[in-house]
């Protein structure tokens, strides 16, 4: 018998669509237990995935899709939607090196209407594919899907603010699941847990707007007018409002979000409903795994594990991961210095800022999704005396590039940015890699940017930066486990802009930033076995460069390779070039980093081997320089 007699008949939507409304419950239970029995051996986003499985089936039975467009915002919500869409049968692939993508992705499938890896950007694509059909005189639905705390983020409201000025049929569903990847933060989700609507009114409105639509009395110019004035009514009438209605947005809700059926007579409802909408959802983070209800955050991304049990398969490691020396060591120094804060946007776990927040949860701040918003917040505790860190993931920073520059730098204020996950971070591939940090940081003034080789040193920067008398440090960091050494140790000032001297040699130097000099140094290992002698320097600093160890290098060899994890073009190695060209010297220089492409996924290993940047491939380009 087959093990999902309604599951293993949808190839694609169109399937779907052909199915009895009344076998939709079935066919939702068989994809949770899919997910489920998946992903205990192939890990990946569980939790968020099995909120958004009842409103993905009603979405994809109520729309044409692929013609209509259904954006995701954060995809960890989309695996349903990705089995649904002709992957079921290589979901086993999911986030593995030359499968398909953990994250909705265009160029994997014509149903992924957007890329979908960061937050709060479906709203704003999302009405932008709506207005350009309505210009070109297509007639397709689009929906956005926002949830898992997106709604935080600034880009949200300003999607919301122009969809309510510019003509356009844009619904937005909003997955409510009280959840982003931490419990939720801000008055916002307090607000959205308090709305409350009359079935009364919503039933009223309903007749009204046809009754009126059908008499002629609403057009294109008139609908902003009447929704306000049904707003109006429905004020007077039941004593609420919400933000949405306020922005002239039509709001519809709260519908459970886990009735497939309800959903699919709600969604048929108010499709073809001219004007932008919104519907409201309530979700449950984890819904139909026990252990995922009870542990949402833990549960996120749980790795391999017993689907039976619910226990957790996990691989113990001798050497402690970076986010958790940085969680610990920050505990230890807050300890010793009130005046450090911790900042973090929405993602204490994941950074292990969660360690200082037990301790000392009045001295954290969880700013919910809003990077931009992270940096500000903190230049402005900076400004009156405080120290705080602001932990951000590399790729995440990006969208907080110009309070960096305007907010940070120019008043040359004390802020640690702590950039975790640089670098290569593995299986959730282009969307989350940090390849761009060193690059967009490096021109802008005032900066001093470092990138430690292994924990000792990563701590050692961290209570370096709460001292005294600098301007803006960043201390990256990559993701996953250090090189396992006994780091919890007294604390030791280090000198900003200072490399060293690993080991002394001839011909040729490997200068390396970063925990990638670990795997320099089994290079350098091997070639002196091999009665080739070149020399390694650590030099921690991207900016300020040490430039007289750089010159002392540029007197002595004759050939450079510098080794970074992060992108080519404006990075560390391009810092190099540019000193050693501004005083004439004549080394020869080869690069290994990220290449003038986004990186696929796959394990941190497999993309390092592909791209040369393992130990084998610093020994080849260092072996290819010896003359």
């Amino acid at each position: 018998m087959e093990k999902y007699p309604l599951l293993s008949t949808i190839q694609y939507p169109s399937d779907l669509r052909r199915m009895r409304p009344e076998k939709l419950p079935e066919l939702c239970a068989e994809l949770r237990t899919f997910i489920i029995e998946s992903l205990s051996e192939n890990p990946g986003h569980l939790a968020s995935s099995l909120g958004a499985i009842e409103l993905t089936v009603a979405l994809h039975y109520v729309f044409a899709t692929p013609d209509d467009r259904i954006v995701w915002d954060v995809g960890h919500q989309a695996y349903a939607h990705k089995i649904l869409t002709g992957r079921r049968e290589r979901f086993y692939t999911n986030r593995k090196f030359k499968g398909i993508s953990g994250f909705p992705n265009p160029k994997e499938s014509k149903y992924d209407a957007f890329v979908a890896g960061h937050a709060s950007n479906s709203i704003s694509a999302a009405l932008g594919m709506s207005i350009a059909d309505e210009r070109l005189n297509e007639n397709r639905k689009v929906v956005a899907v926002i949830g898992d705390g997106a709604m935080t983020g600034g880009l949200a409201f300003e999607g919301l603010n122009n969809a309510c000025v510019n003509p356009n049929n844009l619904l937005i569903v909003l997955n409510d699941n009280n959840m982003s990847i931490d419990n939720p933060v801000g008055g916002l989700n307090q607000y959205l847990n308090a709305i409350t609507t009359s079935p009364f009114y919503n039933k009223l409105r309903f007749k009204v707007y046809h009754l009126l639509k059908k008499v002629g009395w609403i057009d294109e110019n008139r609908r902003g007018r009447l929704t306000r004035r049904l707003n109006a009514i429905k004020i007077g009438g039941n004593g609420t409002h919400n933000i949405f209605e306020g922005l002239n947005i039509r709001y519809f809700g709260q519908v459970d979000g886990h009735d497939v059926c309800l959903l699919v007579k709600v969604l048929n409802d108010i499709k073809n409903f001219n004007g932008p909408k919104v519907l409201h959802l309530l979700t449950q983070k984890g819904k139909g795994y026990a252990p995922a209800e009870n542990a949402a955050s833990v549960w996120h991304a749980p790795g391999r594990f017993n689907m039976q049990t619910g226990e957790r398969i996990v691989s113990k490691s001798p050497a402690s991961r970076y986010q958790d020396v940085f969680g610990e060591t920050l505990l230890e120094l807050a300890r010793a210095n009130d005046k450090i804060v911790g900042i973090t946007p929405a993602m204490p776990t994941g950074c292990s800022m969660s360690v200082m927040m037990r301790e000392m949860p009045d001295r954290v701040f969880d700013v919910g999704i809003a990077e931009a918003h992270a940096v500000t917040f903190s230049a402005g505790l900076a400004k009156e005396g405080l120290v705080p860190f602001c932990n951000i993931y590399s790729s995440f920073l990006q969208r907080a590039y110009d309070q960096t520059i305007h907010d940070v730098a120019l008043q040359n204020l004390p802020f640690v940015l702590c950039i975790d996950r640089a670098g290569l971070v593995g299986s959730d591939g282009p969307t989350h890699h940090g390849a761009f940090d060193l690059a967009f940081l490096r021109p802008i003034p005032n900066w001093t940017i470092a990138a430690p080789m292994n924990e000792i040193e990563l701590r050692n920067l961290l209570y370096t930066a709460q001292l005294p008398g600098h301007g803006p440090i960043a201390i990256r960091y990559p993701r996953g486990c250090g090189e396992g050494l006994d780091w919890r140790r007294p604390f030791e000032a280090m000198e900003l802009g200072k490399g060293e001297c690993l080991v002394e040699g001839e011909e040729v130097a490997v200068l390396s930033v970063g925990p990638l000099g670990n795997r320099a140094r089994r290079a350098v290992g091997r070639l002196q076995a091999e009665g080739k002698h070149p020399g390694l320097y650590n030099m921690r600093f991207v900016k300020p460069l040490d430039e007289a160890l750089l010159l002392e290098v540029a007197g002595r060899y004759h050939s450079i390779l510098t080794v970074e994890d992060g992108c080519l073009q404006g990075g560390f190695g391009s810092a190099v070039l540019e000193f050693l060209a501004d005083k004439g010297c004549p080394a020869t220089v080869r690069r290994i980093g990220l290449p003038d492409q986004f990186v696929e996924h796959g394990t941190q290993d497999e993309l390092y081997r592909m791209l040369g940047m393992d130990e084998e491939g610093i020994y080849n380009a260092l072996n290819a320089l010896f003359k």
